[in-house]
């Protein structure tokens, strides 16, 4: 696994981690709100496509600062969602649990991943490409409240 930027590691989400990162979750207007079922069927092999789940954690307080979802059905991928809390955003928490991701995405055998991201976020938008992602498409109101496009973005993890 890539390495975590200092005081924070990277590791697997367990069940124990669901209410956390269900509030990391509500504190961020961007991030899905997912049902605590989600999150148990994304921790489950047997819902559905496999997903790589990781937390961060920060090593001094063990609270968690962040979290990432990704679906794998080789030869694709999917980023479903990563979350940094406000306190840890800027600090490579994001970057590192990407990294992550793509390495246990690329030995899964996926040779491109996939995510869709609100167009009027461009932050995050900013972020993807900084992360090597690149834009390939757009659904027109796929979301809602607010009705907006979702940008479709790209990257290859190998």
């Amino acid at each position: 696994m890539s390495p975590a930027p200092t005081g924070y590691a990277i590791r697997a989400m367990t069940l124990a981690d669901i209410d956390a990162v269900m509030d990391i979750a509500a504190c961020l207007p961007e991030a899905p709100h997912w049902r605590r079922a989600a999150f148990e069927g994304s921790l489950n092999a047997e819902d559905g496509p496999r997903r790589v789940v990781f937390v961060a954690e920060d090593t001094q307080t063990s609270q968690l600062a962040g979290f990432a979802v990704a679906s794998l059905t080789p030869p694709d991928s999917e980023l479903e969602s990563i979350a940094v809390t406000s306190a840890a955003q800027r600090r490579g928490v994001g970057r590192s649990l990407w990294q992550s991701l793509a390495e246990v995405l690329a030995a899964g055998g996926a040779s491109r991943t996939f995510l869709e991201v609100r167009a009027s976020n461009l932050r995050a938008q900013a972020f993807y490409r900084s992360l090597g992602f690149g834009e390939v498409g757009r659904r027109p109101t796929y979301y809602a409240d607010p009705a907006e496009d979702a940008v479709i973005l790209r990257c290859n993890p190998r």
